[in-house]
Order: C-alpha cells, then structure tokens, then sequence
C-alpha cells in the first residue's frame, strides 16, 4: 500500500469522524481506492492508446488525448472492474446493492452505452442512458453512475500520468478535460500560487489550470453573472455558478503550505452542497 493510499485512507478516517452521514460513503470510497490500486498494478498494457505525433494538433484544436466516442474499444477489462465495484456495495450497503443488481439485469441496463454516452458533452438529461427509464431507487442510481466512472478510471489515469506534462506546456484552456474530455465537478484554487484555479476531473484524476473568472461549462467570462456561495463555518469550501448556463462546481480553495487535496474524497465530504446547489436551481 503506497504512501499516497495510505494518506488518502487516513483522509477518510478523519472525515468519517467529522461527517458520520458521510460514513458509508466514504467507506465505498475506502474500498474503491484499494481496489483501484489492486487493478493498476496488476495491468500489462493499458486500453487507451495516444498517437503522440498529432498531441499538439489536438490540444491546439481543443480536442482531448482520448477520443472515446469515435473509436471501439476492448471494454472488458474494465467491465469486469464494474462487477468488482459492484461487490463493494453488496458489502457496504446491501440492500442498495440488490437494487442495484436489479437495475443491472434489466433488459434496458446498457453498461457500455452509458460508458459512451458520459463522454458526450452535447447529450442532455434523457431517459435514453443505459438504465431503465423509472428511477425508483435514485441512490442506486448514484451509485451506478459512480461505479461506471470508476471503471474506466485505472485505464484513463495511466494516460493522464504519462502525458500530463506534455498536456500542462500546451496551455489548454478549455473547460473540460484534456486527457479525455469529460466536465469537471470540482476544482480547487492554490493561494500560494497567487490563487491561481485548478479543474479536477474524477475520469482520469487530471488537474488543469483554468481561468477563475469563467465558466469552464459555457465560458461566460462576464463577472457580473458569475457568483459563488458558501456555508458558514465550511469557508474552505465555496461553489461557483454561472447565471448564464445555470450551472455550477464546487471549489477548495488551499491555503499557503497546504498539502494537496485528494478531491475524490473531497467531492464526497462536500455532497451537501451539491444539494444545496441543486435547490438553488444549478445542475
């Protein structure tokens, strides 16, 4: 167990502690971490492959490393991940977990379409997702949604450690991810770096440098509808929304000296103001 789990574990622990609400999730999250590293080190080759001469074509054009939806891939190793996931919530939440399970074999239950359809930005909210149209238990749901990001996120992450220095000197600056394109849910601000902006994204675990003053969903850069909110006594915490697109993301904003942050744990000990952020009006 490497000293990067180990600290991440340890983060959980701590905020089990301070969030107990948070504490099965956390738990799913725990497990997740040290199945993730179980698959990353028993990987030969990784699924995805970049051609390295056309990196600079794609990141002038504004397009990522990774360009799912227009190629077919083995998925089979990471489905098999999907069902090892699956195993973490029959462990941790049972009862969801047979929800789930429900979900899965229904006819409708498409795992590798909802895989495709995630990487595409232009798809809106429909009934057509891979899973059945009547959402009777959401929180299976949630979960589903997680466990599929999950799957791809050993393979994509091999991607985003090889060639992120490369991505870093091209200046991207587009709001979504340039390894692989998917939207970002959180970021995170640095003070000592003179508070410059840094987008995460939870399929590959990249981190980029973005403009703060602008929407990295429709890249409004007018400030007077651009806005963020906090809750008082959380201040470490703020979540950023555009009135234009009505959309939102949550930030961290680290002090000087600060260790960085894990920010998939992070978006989890933070799902409570995605609901306030949801009741405001922002998706």
């Amino acid at each position: 167990m490497g000293a990067t789990l180990r600290k991440s574990l340890k983060t959980i622990e701590d905020y089990k502690s301070a969030n107990p609400h948070y504490t099965e999730l956390l738990d799913i999250m725990a497990d997740i971490l040290i199945l993730r590293k179980g698959y990353r080190n028993s990987m030969k080759d990784p699924l995805f492959r970049v051609e390295e001469n056309l990196i600079t074509k794609k990141m002038e054009g504004g397009l990522p490393l990774i360009d799912f939806t227009g190629k077919d891939y083995d998925l089979t190793r990471p489905k098999e991940y999907f069902n090892a996931l699956i195993s973490i919530a029959e462990k941790r939440m049972p009862e969801v977990a047979q929800n789930i399970i429900d979900i899965i074999k229904s006819q409708q239950f498409n795992w590798e379409k909802m895989i495709r359809i995630s990487f595409d930005r232009k798809v809106e909210e429909t009934n057509d997702q891979g899973f059945p149209a009547v959402r009777e238990a959401e929180e299976s749901i949630d979960l589903i949604d997680l466990f599929t990001e999950e799957s791809l996120r050993p393979e994509l992450e091999i991607i985003a450690e090889k060639y992120g220095e490369i991505v870093e000197k091209s200046k991207w600056s587009e709001g979504y991810c340039p390894i692989c394109g998917k939207e970002p849910k959180i970021g995170e601000i640095r003070k000592e770096e003179d508070g410059k902006r840094y987008l995460f994204c939870h399929q590959c675990g990249f981190k980029w440098h973005f403009n703060r003053i602008k929407c990295p969903f429709c890249g409004n850069e007018e400030q007077h509808s651009l806005a963020y909110f906090e809750v008082e006594g959380e201040e470490r915490y703020r979540v950023d929304v555009c009135n234009k697109c009505r959309r939102y993301i949550k930030t961290v904003e680290l002090p000087k000296s600060s260790e960085e942050p894990d920010l998939d744990i992070e978006d989890i000990a933070t799902l409570h103001l995605d609901m306030i952020a949801y009741d405001e009006g922002y998706n």
